[in-house]
């Protein structure tokens, strides 16, 4: 078992989630976040650490007695690229630097589904490793997370495994969803997997529930021992009266990254002024 488990971003929607879910006898979380973190509940064993993944002294402070990384930090929506290249991707290096300085071998990153926005559904189930077609700065920046880890796996000889996770929540909570949706309880299952699969060096996997709508394959996820036992088919029937169906001309429709491949997320023309 992981005794002692460093997860940055951990006030965030996806660290949340798995602060309760992630718990086990003889296990610490060591949690990390840029903002203050709600206190330790009674019996919960967790260390509180207020920091930048930016930051390399604090980043390698933060390793010290780690048995494994789970790097959720960073902004979770699109942002200028200013803002993406320091803390996704300058802090994604910083964070896999630090590790490799303290010795910590195994590191799970938090990528993304808006690594391949542009991959269109029309394609068919997008495999495990389907080529990076980012839809956004964030996912550029989600590229070279996984790029960044593949070459610290490569030189360095860690095991790094790379999670394409589709949308995190407790619901689904619009149609599109009902093809992305990775329950928690689902997402700590994976997260458990990549945390004990025996040597995996290099890993992409998706990070989704085994939905009856699902557009991704669950091959090497499976492949690490996860075995998903949720199903957004569950709520679709409330999903659909509420929102309808796609309009099938729609970004949402086309693309596996939805309405993020819109002109609504064009941050590069927002950012000229145009």
């Amino acid at each position: 078992m992981t005794a002692r488990i460093l997860i940055t971003g951990a006030g965030g929607g996806v660290g949340t989630l798995m602060r309760t879910r992630l718990a086990t006898e003889g296990r610490v979380l060591r949690l990390l976040d840029i903002a203050e973190l709600p206190a330790a509940a009674d019996g919960e064993n967790v260390e509180l650490v207020e920091a930048s993944v930016t930051d390399m002294a604090a980043m390698e402070a933060a390793m010290k007695d780690v048995d494994a990384v789970i790097h959720l930090g960073g902004h979770s929506l699109e942002e200028s690229w200013d803002k993406i290249l320091r803390v996704n991707i300058d802090g994604t290096h910083t964070l896999l630097e630090a590790a490799r300085r303290c010795g910590v071998r195994r590191v799970v990153l938090a990528s993304s589904n808006h690594a391949v926005g542009y991959l269109e559904r029309a394609d068919g189930e997008a495999g495990d490793y389907a080529f990076p077609r980012p839809d956004t700065y964030y996912g550029v920046s989600k590229v070279a997370l996984e790029a960044l880890g593949s070459l610290y796996a490569d030189r360095y000889g860690m095991d790094v495994i790379a999670i394409r996770i589709g949308s995190c929540f407790e619901k689904p909570r619009d149609v599109r969803m009902l093809s992305t949706w990775m329950s928690p309880d689902d997402g700590a299952r994976l997260f458990e997997a990549c945390l004990s699969a025996p040597s995996p060096g290099f890993r992409v996997v998706w990070g989704v529930s085994g939905n009856k709508r699902g557009w991704f394959s669950l091959d090497e996820a499976r492949a690490l021992g996860y075995e998903p036992q949720d199903d957004s088919e569950e709520y679709a029937a409330a999903v659909l009266e509420q929102h309808g169906e796609l309009d099938p001309s729609s970004p949402a429709a086309k693309y596996v990254g939805g309405a993020w491949c819109g002109p609504d997320f064009d941050t590069a023309v927002k950012e000229a002024g145009r």
